[in-house]
């Protein structure tokens, strides 16, 4: 083999190893401002299925990963949190759907979403629900659509930061907020009232709450979880 053939696949290995040491970890700047992982990328250590439900959540590349099945259920943080910007990265399958659901209240409900509201996990070309202009990629589900789309096709990964920070909130994806609001106000209650979850008395009114990973049935991927309460 060629000396500069043998230069060539030491420099890719190189590089690769150093994108393979970044995944699921912690950057010396993250840790200096206060973030934590909330994902090692081998295990699902410190989350569980929602009041105990099916599991069909494993790991696969670095990454938790749903293989979908009948009557799943959703990944839930086992701590809750009040105050935080949450980073994560999340790929979806041709036509799928999932989503990243907070403010979640496990004892004495029934469902992830009869509490916490949902940043929308989506494929926009093909999934049934982006003709809903409240349900696309992004969006505060069927409450407040994104400003502009931003969203990648299904099979890339997109960026994640989610704030809430004193019942405001923002939604930004891939670099750009897409989303804002705030909650726990007027203008919130008006806003659930005219929404589907208008029959769930205590949706979006927990303050501190678990954080979920939706299982809609649809193949979808999560990593690079992590989190600073603020």
């Amino acid at each position: 083999m060629k000396l500069s053939n043998v230069f060539f696949l030491l420099i890719c290995a190189l590089l690769f190893s150093n994108c393979t040491a970044q995944l699921n970890t912690l950057s010396k700047a993250e840790k200096s401002d206060g973030f934590v992982s909330l994902f090692d990328g081998k295990s699902l250590d410190g989350w569980h299925v929602f009041k105990n439900g099916n599991n069909f959540w494993t790991i696969e590349d670095g990454a938790i990963a749903l293989n979908p099945g009948k009557k799943g259920g959703d990944l839930v943080t086992d701590k809750a949190y009040e105050n935080y910007e949450l980073n994560l990265e999340w790929k979806i399958s041709d036509c799928g759907n999932s989503g990243i659901i907070y403010g979640v209240k496990e004892e004495g409900y029934g469902a992830v979403w009869h509490t916490g509201p949902e940043m929308q996990v989506l494929d926009n070309k093909c999934h049934k629900d982006a003709k809903i202009i409240t349900h696309r990629a992004g969006d505060l589900y069927d409450m407040i659509s994104c400003n502009v789309e931003t969203v990648k096709p299904a099979g890339e990964w997109n960026k994640v930061r989610l704030i809430i920070n004193k019942g405001q909130v923002q939604h930004w994806l891939n670099g750009k907020k897409v989303v804002e609001f705030e909650m726990f106000n007027d203008n919130w209650t008006a806003m659930v009232a005219k929404s589907k979850f208008k029959t769930k008395a205590d949706f979006g009114t927990i303050r501190k709450g678990k954080i979920a990973l939706q299982d809609h049935h649809d193949k979808v991927w999560y990593r690079n979880i992590k989190i600073k309460e603020l």
